[in-house]
């Protein structure tokens, strides 16, 4: 490193983040990248309303929004310069003032199977109870198997495997994601293709938040940028923002990319109703965010089309 890079940042970055495991380990990530880079770098451990409200849907309170909330004010307080999220906890229209500064490479975005007896979806017994609280895996878990129980499931990762192994259900559904970033890799039974159940957007992938205007802080988040990573997320978002999206809204949205080509699916289903899903999907040359959203927006109309709202 240059070692004058860090010399527009007198004193320390400090990093607002939850106190849930998988929550402090993503801003120990950042930190100690950060520190690696010359930055000094504290923790700001703090508490949400979405950690705190554990006994509603997060669609029935106020979306995953609630999970930023408290960190965006302290950014807009300066008790914090950075916030660190999962971006699929990151509302899709971002407060006045707060910007997206940063998204890191991201860890594999599918969903895992976890179960105690049951090596897959398929193996479950008619009837079986599934532990998840996410609207877009109810209604692609419905296309799999009408037959299942889905029961809701919230609370941090230890919590719903504490759930699980005390036999509320028969498996869970959980971000491959986080069980593998905290170790725990070994309580997968089975990963799910992205043809069986379509990721959520940005599921896997590290965003970092500032308040508008701090170029300082662009600077030093520069080198955690991974520009493959962000163009994927951002075409999956800019879905997302065009269908209204929330945690209230049943949609899975996933790119890849390959070069320079994007390829985007997306799937909306009826929470209430039948099992058929709404699917599309596209690719296209992409180079820059604004082309990547792009071909968001043309997903959102086909979706719109084949009858999802």
């Amino acid at each position: 490193m240059n070692p004058t890079s860090a010399s527009n940042l007198q004193r320390p970055i400090v990093i607002a983040t939850r106190e849930s495991r998988l929550a402090m380990w993503q801003a120990e990530h950042v930190q100690a990248i950060l520190q690696a880079r010359g930055y000094t770098v504290e923790l700001l451990g703090m508490t949400t309303q979405g950690d705190q409200i554990l006994d509603r849907s997060l669609s029935k309170v106020g979306g995953k929004g609630l999970f930023v909330k408290e960190l965006e004010v302290a950014l807009a307080e300066g008790r914090a310069d950075i916030a660190v999220h999962s971006l699929k906890d990151v509302p899709m229209d971002m407060p006045e003032g707060f910007e997206l500064a940063c998204v890191m490479e991201r860890e594999d975005p599918r969903d895992a199977w976890v179960s105690a007896q049951y090596p897959t979806l398929m193996d479950l017994p008619q009837g079986a109870v599934v532990g998840t609280s996410s609207l877009r895996r109810t209604v692609l878990l419905r296309a799999l198997r009408p037959d299942l129980k889905i029961e809701p499931l919230r609370g941090n990762l230890d919590t719903r495997l504490r759930k699980l192994d005390e036999g509320q259900y028969a498996g869970i559904i959980l971000a491959a994601a986080g069980l593998k970033r905290l170790k725990m890799a070994d309580r997968i039974r089975h990963i799910f293709e992205t043809d069986q159940m379509l990721p959520a957007a940005g599921q896997g992938a590290l965003g970092i938040e500032i308040c508008t205007g701090r170029q300082d802080l662009v600077d030093a988040l520069s080198p955690l940028v991974h520009s493959t990573s962000w163009l994927a997320v951002a075409a999956e978002r800019a879905v997302s923002r065009a269908m209204g999206g929330s945690c209230s809204m049943p949609l899975a949205a996933h790119a890849t990319l390959a070069g320079q080509v994007l390829t985007l699916r997306a799937a909306w289903g009826d929470p209430e109703g039948a099992a058929t899903l709404v699917t599309a999907h596209t690719k296209g040359q992409v180079d820059t965010l604004e082309q990547a959203e792009a071909l968001g927006l043309q997903i959102a109309d086909e979706l719109r089309r084949g009858g999802a709202r």
